[in-house]
């Protein structure tokens, strides 16, 4: 099993993954709220939008900007099953387990505070 900075330096690889950054609107957002409030709002929208089995509107359900998290759900591909299952081997058609939710809002988690830490900038 690969370690979270192990998954971050592969979506790395990808032209499509590195492209997002957080806009500076972002970061002053997770400035103002902080990274434990940044952290519940993504297990709230995994829960709800990427845990369940079956998800009508799949591959389409995460703004691609609007919060730090779906930013970091786009570039750590975990926006959508389809994604999940490419990448990490997730199947599609089954609920989320609390520890694979738990893992995703540790990947998006470790992405933010790379993108806060860095200088740069869109």
């Amino acid at each position: 099993m690969q370690t979270v900075d192990e998954a971050l330096d592969k979506l790395q690889r990808s032209a499509f993954r590195r492209k997002f950054h957080l806009s500076p609107k972002d970061r002053e957002y997770v400035r103002e709220k902080g990274m434990d409030v940044i952290r519940s709002h993504g297990e709230e929208f995994i829960a709800k939008r990427l845990a369940p089995a079956v998800i009508p509107n799949d591959g389409k359900q995460t703004p691609m900007r609007g919060h730090p998290i779906f930013i970091a759900q786009h570039a750590c591909a975990c926006c959508c099953r389809g994604c999940l299952e490419k990448w990490y081997r997730v199947p599609k058609g089954r609920e989320l387990s609390a520890d694979e939710q738990r893992r995703i809002v540790n990947l998006l988690m470790r992405w933010i505070e790379r993108e806060m830490s860095s200088e740069k900038s869109p």
